[in-house]
């Protein structure tokens, strides 16, 4: 029987082939023949889209991008500009982020290392990967609920040590009681956030015996589905946490006033069991390190994938070097999504996986049609401005989405450019015209010629 991560991956796979080849192919005397637009030849000429990477990406997902189509190059190396970013842990600054980028995307769940609100102010969306890495991330938490228990690191230093003095065999039976542990089966597990790492460690723990509780305001109807049939919901972090063995932190850190900063503090150690396990495999920021040195002064222990200034040597703390997403499985799922999330917004302009960028889907591009993509604020009026114009050059739309999220609105169109009043357009003409619109970030126009047609208003200037 197949997995469901190789299930989702093989929809994935057959929903791709699906946008991919419902593109019409360009065939240039067919259009100058049936479509009244002057420059159309300016649209057909051979191109790519250029892909920048930063840090190493893995072969197999760069390899979703179509030679004939993409080139993909270290953003350091590259000669031309690029059209889309592809990076993993890179703190990406704004002047790497040129005029021609229409795209960035994370190989991972977190956007911490992307300026994601500028991007936005720049009409620029933002992808990650989630749930690529989740079974990395989940089993390396099954492993942190043993590391918190038997004194594993502890008992392998020791033997080092006996092992350099020659006296391993002699020792080992009679030392071994220094390292008492408890089993996890039959204790509680609290997993604070049910998302597509927390909802996997419930179920997997359920099956190793323990009970599970559980606390997410924003649970998903996904993630609820994957939950253990028995487990306990609770109504808030403390309560969760207040009677269990073990506390998975699986929240995203969010920054700011309203953030998760520090948001396992004080308030909540002090409701925890003295001697409970804190896993922490999300992000070291959540947790107030002076409240939790408390926990552990009093017996209880924390396990933790990223450094800690004040708890690396405490003898109740394991520190691991950022491990979680650290499998070639993981980075393999996470640049595969990346890059068939940058190919499907480049081809089609639908957007999924966005962080700052509505949910868009619009169905596949009628033949004899062209598409063209709009970035604006989201204000009112933007619309209708952008049909009017449109209306102008005789163009009808044939179908078409608007959607938005927060101060960003994105609208795909597609156009029927048989114009019958005999009159004739400009693509280019057009394309300036909707993206000096006020309110207008950017504007696309897809069709023909890989990476052409990009425009953007950069303070009332036009760039294309």
């Amino acid at each position: 029987m197949l997995s469901r991560s190789v299930l989702a991956r093989a929809n994935i796979n057959r929903a791709c082939t699906r946008w991919a080849s419902a593109i019409p192919s360009v065939d240039v005397d067919h259009f100058s023949s049936g479509w009244n637009i002057e420059d159309i030849k300016n649209y057909t000429k051979p191109g790519f889209y250029n892909v920048h990477t930063y840090n190493k990406i893995s072969g197999k997902g760069l390899e979703r991008f179509p030679k004939d189509t993409y080139v993909v190059e270290p953003a350091e190396d590259s000669s031309q500009p690029g059209h889309v970013i592809m990076l993993r842990s890179h703190k990406l600054k704004e002047e790497q982020v040129g005029t021609t980028t229409r795209a960035i995307a994370r190989c991972g769940a977190g956007t911490n290392n992307i300026p994601v609100d500028r991007m936005t102010e720049l009409g620029i969306p933002v992808f990650n990967t989630p749930g690529a890495n989740a079974n990395a991330v989940k089993e390396l938490v099954l492993c942190g609920l043993l590391l918190g228990s038997r004194k594993i690191v502890d008992g392998i230093n020791h033997m080092k040590e006996l092992g350099a003095q020659g006296l391993a065999r002699e020792r080992v039976e009679k030392d071994k009681a220094l390292f008492g542990g408890r089993e996890i089966k039959g204790k509680t597990l609290a997993v604070v956030g049910l998302g597509h790492i927390g909802s996997s460690t419930a179920r997997d723990a359920e099956m190793l015996g323990m009970n599970v509780v559980g606390y997410d305001p924003g649970l998903s109807i996904e993630s609820a589905l994957k939950l253990p049939t028995d487990i306990q919901l609770a109504d808030s972090i403390a309560s969760a946490c207040s009677q269990a063995d073990y506390i998975s932190i699986n929240i995203p850190y969010i920054k700011g006033e309203g953030g998760t900063h520090g948001i396992i503090g004080k308030d909540i150690i002090h409701h925890l069991k003295p001697d409970s396990v804190v896993l922490n495999f999300a992000r070291g920021e959540l947790v107030d390190s002076e409240a939790m040195k408390e926990h552990l002064d009093g017996g209880g222990k924390y396990v933790c994938d990223f450094p800690d200034d004040l708890l690396w040597d405490h003898e109740n703390a394991i520190l691991l070097p950022h491990l979680g997403a650290s499998t070639e499985e993981a980075e393999d799922e996470a640049a595969a999504m990346a890059a068939e999330t940058l190919r499907e917004y480049s081809e089609t302009g639908n957007i999924r996986n966005s962080v700052n960028f509505p949910t868009t889907a619009l169905p596949a591009r009628p033949e004899n049609t062209l598409r063209i993509t709009v970035v604006n604020k989201n204000v009112p009026g933007v619309l209708a401005k952008l049909t009017e114009e449109i209306s102008k050059y005789s163009l009808n739309i044939v179908q078409q989405i608007n959607q938005s999220r927060g101060t960003i609105a994105y609208n795909v169109l597609d156009l029927d450019p048989s114009i019958n009043d005999g009159s004739t357009a400009s693509l280019s003409a057009l394309q300036k015209e909707i993206t000096m619109l006020d309110g207008v970030l950017s504007s696309r126009i897809l069709f023909g010629t890989p990476g052409a047609g990009y425009a953007r208003n950069i303070n009332g200037e036009y760039h294309v």
